[in-house]
């Protein structure tokens, strides 16, 4: 019902159609091939047309950002792997069951797995934090798959149209899932208070947040899910599902829960967690966010002028 509230608001209109068309089109192009095919195509869609047409601009403004001297070489390199992971985790988002039955088999490593069973055993709530980074919807799927309930909050996108496919989608991954706003607040908090699993992506620029290294720049950063584990009782667990050199299948790691401090010093850990992802990583960490947006002097001229895709697979966990 809350779904359908926020589309009544947003009005369809001529370009929400042309785009969404055009969306849906490129995906079920794609969906025509084999999974094992499918996955690598998209990648290259992503990686070769793509990437020089809307992503790699902002990947290339961040990296400068958090790296000034890093060689134009390998700036481009983690351009276009940025590019081919965005292109999979795109295709893989869209292929809902099939990609959630692809990741079923994996076994979860870390100290944080015995944690959640724990939890899950005593009814005990756990906030899920992750990030912008592989294919987050592989650990929501496999955890759920494994018997965890676990749900996701997500961010509606402003294409009413395109954000029907999404939600249909990303629910035949995994579900419950809460939009983002107050119309998903309530569900979401009786979810957690009733012993529920809540996947969050802890990683976006929020306004009002506070400023907190990330990357080791400062960066707006919202301090709710530490706020809500210390309110709630609730551990709060840093994981992450990172792509394997195949391609096609993931390696879900569960880091050990966050201590209980306070919701500065517990955020501090969010993101000191993120960024040593990011750092092993480079090229499957989103960079086509606004991260550091109004906390940094230099990039306030080229985030003024941001053109991230509309239809980015990037909200979900």
């Amino acid at each position: 019902m809350a779904r359908a509230t926020t589309e009544s608001r947003t009005r369809l209109s001529f370009r929400h159609r042309i785009e969404d068309r055009a969306s849906a089109a490129v995906v079920g192009a794609a969906k025509l091939l084999p999974y094992e095919r499918r996955v690598p195509a998209m990648g290259w869609f992503a990686r070769t047309i793509l990437g020089p047409l809307a992503l790699n601009r902002r990947t290339r403004a961040n990296l400068k950002h958090v790296y000034p001297d890093m060689p134009p070489a390998e700036i481009r390199r983690i351009c276009r792997d940025v590019a081919d992971n965005f292109g999979r985790s795109l295709i893989e988002i869209n292929s809902g069951r099939e990609f959630a039955e692809r990741v079923t088999h994996l076994t979860p490593t870390g100290p944080g797995l015995m944690a959640l069973e724990r939890a899950h055993a005593e009814g005990r709530p756990v906030i899920l934090v992750s990030a912008h980074f592989g294919n987050y919807d592989a650990w929501r799927a496999n955890l759920s798959q494994r018997g965890f309930r676990v749900g996701g909050l997500y961010m509606p996108m402003t294409n009413p149209a395109t954000n029907r496919r999404y939600v249909a989608t990303i629910e035949s991954i995994a579900s419950p899932l809460f939009p983002r706003g107050a119309e998903g607040m309530a569900d979401m908090i009786r979810f957690l208070k009733s012993g529920g699993m809540l996947g969050l992506l802890g990683d976006h620029y929020m306004a009002n947040g506070e400023l907190i290294d990330f990357l080791g720049k400062p960066a707006r950063t919202a301090t709710s899910a530490a706020k809500m584990a210390m309110k709630y009782k609730a551990l709060l667990v840093p994981l992450y599902a990172t792509r394997s050199p195949d391609g096609l299948s993931f390696t879900i790691e569960i880091e050990a829960p966050i201590p209980h401090t306070d919701p500065l010093t517990m955020t501090r850990a969010l993101n000191d967690s993120a960024s040593a992802r990011v750092r092993a990583h480079p090229g499957q960490w989103f960079w086509l966010h606004r991260r550091w947006k109004r906390a940094e002097p230099d990039l306030r001229g080229d985030q003024r002028g941001d053109k991230s895709p509309s239809n980015s697979p990037t909200e979900t966990a």
